[in-house]
């Protein structure tokens, strides 16, 4: 098995509807770190076997780096 094949990915349809638990705001795919990001409440939600992990204790906290301008 190589990695592209244990590599699921997230419905597209799905990921359109999700919204942020916390902000109730739109998030945005991040394909390369597998992750939704709430730009708006500065967390980044995991994508795991292509399930998005909507849990606010699951998410990451957007450093500096990630946050716009």
């Amino acid at each position: 098995m190589d990695s592209e094949s244990t590599r699921e990915e997230a419905d597209p349809a799905i990921l359109q509807i999700l919204v942020c638990p916390v902000t109730k705001q739109p998030l945005s795919y991040d394909r390369e770190t597998q992750e939704l990001v709430s730009k708006a409440a500065g967390l980044a939600y995991p994508i795991r076997k292509g399930i998005p992990i909507m849990l606010p204790e699951e998410a990451r906290k957007l450093g500096e780096a990630d946050r716009p301008a």
